[in-house]
């Protein structure tokens, strides 16, 4: 773990914790805003981190680690520094099993993904400090020799999950071993685990730090139901700061899935209710808006938003701005795929496809491009030898491509998937549909939209990492 400034102490600290989904930029200042001191970003991978470009985001006024798909894996702003902590995950409680891992240089040879997690190497190799995360080992005395060797390697602290490897929250957190832990070491011990059974309040992080003699506390899921535990006045109407945790996500464009995921994790028990149904039917970032009633706000965020790009492009070299490639001969449309204008089992992709197989011509083949400046993107579809492209830049790849999908069937005349549009071809494929075997070949080709979105929640869900795309 790497911070972004020498001068972070870890005595006497509110801390929020990693989380795979969670700690991503939204939450991380939502957290500031509500008295965390220090903010943990979510797990992520080291190679996929030395696989990533790093960019100043202009319109966002961000930096960006992108990685060569262009999904965005770590999104940072000026409000964090000195304040953000990088996690680097190599599923580090595997180590625990092998200390020697941990400490020595010589042993880390047996796999490269251990270069950057082996601590000592971090401590010599970089100018920031490094902390590390443990859990409790089956015997304390294991634990105690385990975080002895881990001193020695010149950490800054060391934060101390109170459960084995194999328990999860509902096991009760061991305050005893914590405190073992932080009478045996001069570094902070940073106490964590307690959501479930101690911190249900603001006054609650103190109980539980004196309970474990610990220098600081780390919260986790108790911080992802209401970010709000940090502050000192007490905890704010979930309502509040879901709004305000909405607003953060918008205005430094979190992906809509991982936004949504986020607020179903504070909704909780209330997800079937009528908010948290219009949540979970949500497709984008301007639907989970206007669940919450914040639809004017994202309208005015995305055209100033919009304008800054506008700004800015105003400004590039005419040649930066375009495709390199000649577009000469290819059929523009201003258009963009809003999915609530179509069928929730049709795109206009699946569209033009179903068009070419039918007609005998070769599959529709997109050529997608990304502006550097905005990271915005262009797509053009070949079909029959003609090109089709919409003039408006968008915000990911598969919105591009269906945007360039429907210039080519509104260029032809042909149905593009729209609600109230009628097309026999696809209710003979849905009559069909049961007499089909549903793992043959084609099934994935043919999953509709909303089912590809059940499947990402499914993973969402089940503990599996994300790459946080969906249509």
């Amino acid at each position: 773990m790497i911070e972004h400034s020498l001068s972070l102490c870890y005595h006497n600290k509110l801390i929020l914790a990693p989380m795979v989904r969670v700690g991503t930029l939204p939450m991380r200042l939502l957290a500031l805003d509500y008295g965390a001191d220090i903010v943990y970003c979510e797990e992520l991978i080291d190679l996929k981190m030395l696989q990533c470009k790093r960019v100043v985001n202009e319109v966002l006024s961000t930096v960006d680690f992108v990685a060569p798909d262009e999904r965005v894996v770590f999104r940072t702003c000026e409000r964090e520094q000195s304040r953000v902590v990088f996690q680097m995950g190599g599923m580090g409680a595997a180590l625990l099993s092998d200390p020697d891992k941990i400490e020595k240089q010589n042993a880390f040879k047996v796999h490269p993904c251990f270069l950057q997690m082996i601590l000592s190497t971090l401590v010599k190799g970089i100018r920031r400090p490094v902390t590390c995360k443990i859990r409790i080992l089956p015997s304390l005395e294991d634990t105690l020799s385990l975080v002895k060797r881990i001193e020695r390697t010149g950490i800054a602290a060391v934060t101390v999950h109170g459960r084995k490897r194999e328990e999860r929250p509902q096991h009760p957190v061991s305050c005893e071993a914590i405190k073992a832990i932080a009478e045996t070491v001069s570094i902070p011990v940073i106490a964590n685990g307690g959501s479930h059974d101690h911190i249900q309040k603001y006054l609650d992080i103190e109980d539980f730090r004196q309970a474990t003699a610990a220098s600081s506390v780390m919260v986790a899921r108790a911080a992802m139901w209401n970010p709000s535990i940090f502050l000192k006045e007490g905890l704010r109407p979930l309502e509040e700061v879901m709004q305000k945790y909405i607003r953060y996500a918008v205005q430094y464009e979190n992906h809509y899935t991982n936004t949504k995921y986020c607020l179903c994790q504070m909704l909780r028990e209330q997800l079937e209710s009528p908010q948290g149904r219009l949540l979970h039917a949500a497709q984008s970032s301007q639907e989970i808006c206007e669940a919450f009633g914040l639809g004017a706000f994202y309208e005015e965020t995305t055209r100033e938003l919009n304008a800054r790009r506008a700004e800015l492009l105003a400004r590039t070299p005419e040649a930066a701005r375009e495709p390199v490639e000649d577009t000469s001969g290819v059929i523009k449309m201003a258009v963009k795929f809003d999915r609530r204008a179509y069928s929730p089992q049709i795109t206009p992709k699946m569209c033009l496809l179903e068009w070419c197989r039918k007609e005998k011509l070769a599959q529709p083949v997109y050529d997608t491009v990304q502006r550097p400046l905005d990271r915005l993107f262009c797509s053009v579809v070949t079909v029959a030898e003609q090109k089709y492209q919409s003039t408006l830049w968008d915000k990911s790849k598969k919105l591009a491509e269906q945007a360039a999908a429907i210039v080519c069937l509104r260029s032809r005349g042909l149905p593009e998937g729209r609600l109230g549009e009628e097309n026999p071809s696809w209710h003979k494929r849905k009559r069909e549909a049961p007499d089909q075997d549903p793992g043959g070949p084609g099934a994935q080709e043919h999953a509709v939209p909303g089912e590809l979105c059940k499947k990402l929640f499914v993973a969402l869900g089940s503990g599996e990492e994300s790459p946080l795309e969906g249509w």
